[in-house]
């Protein structure tokens, strides 16, 4: 879903809208932002950072007409702008039809490292249950144990597999789990790593 932050002032009505993950959406159509309701009220904002690299430091928003004065005149006044070249070079991928490509590419390499992470963890962490396939570059597996999942991450981490608690981002209680990325990682490799956690999950939960 996107994610939206209305502005303090009520009586103006803005929203800044992030469309996170909205090109690594998989199995079901994105979900529609709402600046298309309401262009008037809505920033819609974004980066190239999963899709091309965060190092470029590249992000876009769409801003209704009566801010945008505003908007180009805080941002000079922040950092003088972004460098003009990767800004260049982005207009040019996306006006050539080469950074649709790529997205193209990407999404079904992810979908493949997905699919391989989604069985290494049926095969692997058959207690564990599996959330969030359907968009993203990781998936959050929550296990029907009590054991803290910090001291599993840690665990795993001293085994060469780095992993994040799901207690590290959940604001409600949640049971333990784990979230595990895959975009990065080849099939075999995720295979691996996701075998070092079932490996140190037993462990511990034998030594309990």
């Amino acid at each position: 879903m996107p994610t939206c932050h209305p502005a303090a002032s009520s009586a103006v009505g803005l929203v800044l809208e992030d469309d996170y993950d909205a090109e690594h959406r998989y199995d079901r159509p994105p979900v529609p932002g709402l600046r298309g309701a309401l262009p008037e009220r809505v920033c819609y904002t974004g980066s190239v950072s999963k899709l091309l690299a965060p190092a470029l430091r590249v992000g876009w928003v769409l801003v209704p007409p009566r801010h945008l004065d505003a908007l180009v005149a805080a941002k000079r006044m922040a950092d003088l702008g972004n460098a003009v070249l990767p800004q260049l070079v982005l207009a040019e991928l996306m006006t050539s039809g080469d950074l649709d490509r790529h997205l193209r590419l990407l999404r079904r390499r992810h979908v493949r490292r997905r699919d391989a992470m989604i069985r290494a963890i049926a095969a692997y962490l058959p207690g564990a249950t599996v959330h969030g396939a359907a968009a993203g570059l990781h998936l959050t597996v929550t296990f029907a144990s009590d054991l803290p999942d910090a001291d599993l991450a840690a665990a795993t981490l001293r085994q060469g597999v780095k992993t994040q608690p799901l207690s590290w981002h959940a604001q409600r209680p949640y049971p333990p789990g784990l979230v595990l990325g895959y975009a990065a990682n080849t099939a075999s490799e995720i295979d691996e790593g996701v075998a070092t956690i079932g490996a140190v999950l037993r462990g511990r939960q034998g030594s309990a």
